[in-house]
């Protein structure tokens, strides 16, 4: 798989994290885009749930990451959102990297984000943006019966890990 969506400017990569261009399908009677393939996606990655996800213009969700989950991140649109990804993997060749990428509707991909990678996304968008998310672990594990594996950063006053304001770069 590509490492950066194609059409994207460059930008740096973090390792393990995975861009996938999508493509839009369009006919007479709309269009259809193919989130998740079995076969392009490694199995221990392999979705165990799926949810969509509304966010306003203007809002962020996180930054926080996972122990344990790797998440599956679709962005088709509508609207457009930054992404941030910070490399918090001590072991990682890219420790420490940052970066930011636009995906939505001008840049529909989808990003495999492992364990370990701090990210966050923000609606850069004057329309309400969606995102579908299939990470590979249940949300609070079977039954919600258990902990829930996230740590976030979003509330910590001196997290490396802040967004810029909207439209500053």
């Amino acid at each position: 798989m590509p490492s950066a969506p194609s059409g994207a400017a460059a930008v740096a990569t973090i390792a393990d994290v995975v861009f996938k261009p999508l493509a839009r399908h369009a006919d007479s009677r709309g269009w259809l885009v193919e989130l998740y393939r079995e076969d392009e996606l490694a199995e221990a990655l392999h979705p165990v749930m799926a949810y969509v996800s509304q966010t306003e213009p203007g809002v962020a969700r996180g930054p926080h990451e996972h122990a344990d989950q790797t998440d599956y991140f679709a962005f088709i649109g509508p609207g457009d959102f930054e992404l941030f990804l910070w490399d918090a993997r001590q072991a990682s060749p890219t420790f420490g990297m940052h970066t930011r990428t636009l995906c939505g509707a001008s840049n529909p991909c989808a990003v495999s984000i492992p364990p370990g990678v701090v990210h966050a996304y923000r609606n850069v968008s004057a329309v309400p943006g969606w995102v579908f998310n299939a990470p590979n672990r249940l949300y609070a594990g079977r039954h919600k019966q258990e902990p829930v594996d996230e740590i976030r950063h979003e509330h910590v006053t001196d997290s490396p890990y802040q967004l810029d304001p909207p439209g500053h770069s």
